[in-house]
């Protein structure tokens, strides 16, 4: 038992405790001071900072490293964030000269009294010496050492050096290095924009990150801030009004664990192998910055487009059953506490598909316990996708029942059950002018598959790729008024060049006869495509398409080639139809701006294609300018005429369908955006009957450009020099008098149309009869020497 005067006796022994420590750190100073290590490391700061890569307009959209670390400057900490840390951690720090005596004894006397440890004496500078030279292991030889280093650094450093190296280098749960990077992954702000209780949150963690961390621990955490606080407010950094002011804040954590401001994980993992490719493993650590060309509105309108063109195919090919059905523990087990929370935490959420229990249902209402803690009823269009289901009679056979895990995501009409799709899309938009990717989202989700769908997917086309073929045959001396005869054909094993014979067939099975190119084009007759290609040489055609950046070798010399046989990829389909946007120049898509290092010194400056300056041209600009004629009927009145409501003018594309809907596309501009869609299963197989471009793919781009393109001006295509426009009969593509009936179509002035008498015009097959003058508009060989 203490004696009646036991706080005397206390004192007492911190006094002598105190002389020890003295006279050991005056002994250790003498044998071990000149052993420490050099403090380069301090002096020569380099902080592990992570790769980060942002858009065009500053957002970050990835970082990649160990450690979450962002670097500030000590002029630019907010004054309450400095308060709340000292408060926390070192109320004496300006005051003491790394080994703080006054704060050992306080901290032994209120240990002793209060039975347990609670308060510790390492200062500011101390922790920085353990963080940077020291381990963790609490041995008295690793604590002489701390407080000597703590010595050595004063002796050093100001301190505000000191405080600045310690704002930056310590551990605050997360991954998240120094408190600029703490503030992002919590709040998903800069210091500067956190409020005195945000900062005294963020001042709690260093004493135990995960502890006090806010997101696992929340209660922890806002006990350790509410102590902070009050600190604040008994050193006088802040008044009474502040202090219950800042009690009373609700707490708004970053609803995202993920620390980005715009979500594109596909162009980020791009960002990082190119990245990879040049510096290794030093990315990581390095702190260097890569722009993008990505733009924060352009990639949101394609993450929603592709979200809601993926789920609307998916709700049209009906509900597959729930990923799981859990059933409830043993009533008064202790599995039994939270079970329904349990089993949802243990699911991601997938791009927005929030998982969630059915609790109970009937056939208009479906109540949900959803991942957020929250009791959902959905009803009405909501339950759309499981409504089938939800009228089975017969109990055995509905795929819906209490404990079923389902997919619930928020639409502006309210909750809407959904799935987890199988199917997956690719699309990317780009600027034809000079190549500038604005938005790309390679799949569903990056986080269950990585595959980029854009850049590694090599799909076959359908008539998405006839208007190379089209315009291949152009330079040949068709036209848009060209009559070729829509029939069967059948094409011997010699003919293919295949080794076996062919009987190609229309889509939809039906046959028009003779019809001009400009209709072909516009309804994608698959049997005049064929004719057009025998006619111009499938060598030739192969080697014309080239000059958008395709390679032979990916198309196989074959009429098939004219309907999309071959293998390309969205990013390719990207800037080749970029060649016909921006009136006949190859620009080479690219998706990085610029490299920036930690100083903000710009390392690397990409070099692009630019219309007007560098770019080549690669077709005529009349051939690229009919297409873009012909291509515009398609998207008013052809196989995409669902374009028309955007309510544009300036809009042109194809659609694609491979054999059995295995691929469905639709690539298409105008003068400011190229925009390639397409949709379909990793392991080919058919989307489904009717699941053509103009059906799977076309919603997403018509979505996307609705957005891209809102409160900018029609551009109508101006007609280049060389073109002519002249009157026929659309019936047989012949030119007719100004008196008589028929419509205006477009044609190279060396290749105009006959009048109705010259008998050297042949309407079937519907092929000039005599060979045409060479086009001198594109040089091949100059083409060829981009690739």
């Amino acid at each position: 038992m203490l004696p009646k005067k036991w706080w005397q006796f206390l004192i007492l022994i911190a006094l002598v405790l105190g002389l020890v420590f003295t006279a050991l750190i005056g002994l250790a100073a003498t044998l071990i001071y000149p052993e420490l290590p050099s403090l380069d490391a301090l002096t020569d700061y380099k902080p592990k900072v992570p790769l980060r890569v942002y858009s065009e307009d500053n957002y970050l959209i990835g970082e990649f490293g160990e450690e979450r670390r962002a670097f500030i400057k000590i002029e630019d900490v907010p004054a309450s964030l400095k308060h709340a840390i000292l408060a926390a951690e070192d109320e004496r720090f300006y005051k003491h000269g790394g080994v703080d005596t006054m704060g050992i004894l306080r901290a032994a006397i209120a240990n002793v009294t209060s039975g347990s440890f609670k308060e510790g004496a390492s200062t500011i500078t101390m922790q920085v010496a353990r963080n940077f030279f020291l381990s963790s292991e609490k041995t008295a030889s690793r604590k002489l050492s701390e407080a000597l280093l703590a010595i050595k650094i004063e002796h050093n450093l100001t301190k505000d050096q000191i405080l600045e190296l310690y704002i930056n280098q310590i551990y605050l749960g997360q991954r998240s290095y120094g408190f600029a990077a703490a503030s992002q992954v919590y709040y998903g702000k800069p210091l500067n924009k956190l409020s005195v209780a945000e900062a005294a949150m963020l001042a709690g963690l260093p004493k135990a990150p995960s502890r006090y961390n806010p997101f696992a621990n929340p209660k922890r955490a806002t006990a350790r801030q509410h102590y902070v606080l009050r600190r604040m407010q008994e050193l006088r950094y802040i008044d009474e009004n502040t202090y219950n002011n800042a009690l009373k804040e609700p707490q708004k954590f970053r609803q995202t664990k993920q620390v980005r401001d715009l979500s594109a994980d596909y162009v980020a993992e791009i960002a990082r192998q190119m990245m990879y490719q040049r510096y290794k493993d030093d990315i990581y650590t390095s702190g260097l910055k890569v722009y993008t060309t990505i733009r924060k509105s352009n990639q949101e309108a394609a993450n929603k487009a592709v979200l809601q063109g993926i789920l609307d195919y998916d709700s049209r090919h009906g509900y597959r059953g729930p990923e799981k059905v859990i059933h409830p523990p043993a009533h008064g087990t202790e599995e039994e506490a939270n079970w329904v929370d349990k089993a949802l935490d243990e699911i991601e959420v997938s791009n927005g598909l929030i998982p969630a229990m059915v609790i109970n249902l009937s056939p208009k209402l479906v109540t949900v316990h959803s991942q957020s803690g929250e009791d959902i009823q959905i009803t009405g269009n909501g339950l759309s996708l499981v409504q089938k289901t939800l009228n089975e009679k017969d109990p055995t056979k509905r795929k819906l029942q209490p404990g079923a895990i389902v997919r619930i995501v928020k639409t502006t009409d309210g909750w809407q059950i959904t799935q987890l799709p199988q199917v997956q899309s690719g699309f990317i938009a780009l600027d034809p002018s000079n190549g500038a990717v604005r938005a790309l989202v390679g799949g569903f989700d990056f986080n269950r598959n990585k595959f980029n769908h854009v850049t590694q997917a090599w799909r076959q086309p359908g008539s998405s790729f006839k208007p190379f073929i089209y315009s291949a045959a152009l330079e040949k001396g068709f036209t848009p008024a060209s009559m070729i005869e829509d029939e069967p054909l059948t094409l011997s094993a010699a003919e293919t060049g295949s080794g076996s014979a062919w009987e190609p067939k229309n889509f939809d099975n039906t046959y028009e006869g003779p019809m001009r190119m400009r209709t072909a084009l516009t309804k994608s007759k698959n049997m005049v495509s064929i004719r057009i290609l025998q006619s111009i040489g499938v060598r030739y055609a192969q080697d014309y398409i080239t000059r958008f950046g395709f390679s032979p070798k990916d198309h196989p010399p074959y009429l098939a080639m004219a309907l999309g046989s071959g293998s390309v990829t969205p990013w390719q389909m990207a800037g080749a139809y970029a060649v016909f946007a921006n009136g006949g120049y190859r620009v080479r898509p690219y998706i990085i701006s610029k490299i920036v290092d930690p100083r903000g010194k710009v390392i690397e400056e990409t070099k692009f294609d630019e219309v007007g300056k560098n770019a080549v041209r690669v077709i005529d600009g009349r051939n690229a300018f009919l297409m873009t004629s012909m291509m515009q009927d398609v998207a008013r009145i052809g196989t995409a005429a669902k374009a028309r409501q955007i309510g544009r003018y300036d809009l042109a594309g194809k659609t694609g369908t491979t054999n059995s809907q295995v691929d469905a596309w639709f690539a298409g501009f105008n003068p400011k955006q190229v925009a390639i869609t397409w949709i379909g299963y990793d392991q080919p197989r058919s989307l489904g009957s009717n699941e053509t471009g103009g059906r799977a793919a076309l919603p997403i781009w018509i979505d996307y450009m609705t957005s891209a393109l809102r409160n900018m001006p029609d551009e109508p295509y101006s007609v280049p020099q060389g073109i002519t426009s002249v009157k026929i009969n659309p019936h047989t593509g012949m030119r007719v008098s100004d008196d008589e009936s028929g419509i205006y179509e477009y044609f190279y002035q060396e290749f105009m149309p006959p009048e109705a008498e010259d008998n050297t015009f042949s309407p079937i097959p519907g092929f000039p009869t005599s060979k045409p003058p060479e086009s001198t508009a594109t040089d091949p060989t100059r083409a060829d020497q981009l690739f």
